[in-house]
């Protein structure tokens, strides 16, 4: 059986990076794009990192952030990941030291084949739904059938996951792994540990067959 990795985004607090762990999810996520609600500072996130049980991954995600802000806050903060929205190039993203995932808006048209070549040293990609004014999904989904068959790398698939709905997304596109943010919280920028339980259920079901 092929476990679904899970990764909950957007994390604002140490009680809700706990939560994250004690609910079993594989990596929690920590935003440095200040025009986000979900935004977290050096102090905030050094807080949180340090918060986390082994063997959970803390990614560090950036939107168009310059290059020595990055080395800065990997310099202060223990990320085993990072995650790029932006339009950095794949040099840029592999400069870092540390292993890189790179996210694809899914417009409509996109050839994402492409643009995953133009990426060959990143890990994995991060298939969110496109929105003009941002560089997240905002909560949005995307047809989940047109994620590609063959990829040169594992997919994450995210953009408007909830509980209620992630266990059809995974049925449905079989993807490595999914990422959700706005849909396990309570309110902006602050997660449920009830939503979060849920979500990692209707993950599980997804991978067993179960209801």
């Amino acid at each position: 059986m092929t476990r679904t990795r899970v990764k909950i985004c957007g994390i604002t607090r140490v009680a809700d990076a706990a939560a994250v762990v004690q609910c079993g999810a594989d990596a929690l996520g920590l935003v440095f794009h200040p025009d986000s609600p979900r935004y977290v500072d050096l102090a905030q996130a050094r807080q949180i990192a340090a918060s986390v049980s082994p063997f959970v991954t803390v990614v560090g995600l950036f939107v168009n952030t310059a290059p020595d802000a990055i080395r800065h806050i990997i310099a202060n903060v223990p990320l085993g990941l990072l995650q790029f929205h932006g339009d950095e190039e794949n040099a840029l993203c592999n400069s870092f030291g540390l292993p890189f995932i790179k996210s694809i808006a899914m417009r409509e048209g996109i050839d994402v084949l492409f643009l995953m070549e133009q990426y060959p040293d990143a890990k994995g990609f991060l298939l969110d739904a496109w929105q003009p004014q941002t560089y997240g999904g905002g909560g949005e989904t995307f047809d989940w059938k047109i994620l590609p068959e063959l990829s040169p790398r594992p997919l994450i698939l995210a953009g408007g996951l909830t509980p209620e709905n992630v266990q059809t997304a995974i049925n449905t596109a079989h993807p490595y792994a999914v990422d959700v943010s706005s849909g396990v919280e309570s309110r902006k920028g602050i997660k449920s540990a009830a939503k979060m339980a849920a979500f990692m259920k209707g993950v599980e079901n997804s991978d067993t067959g179960g209801y």
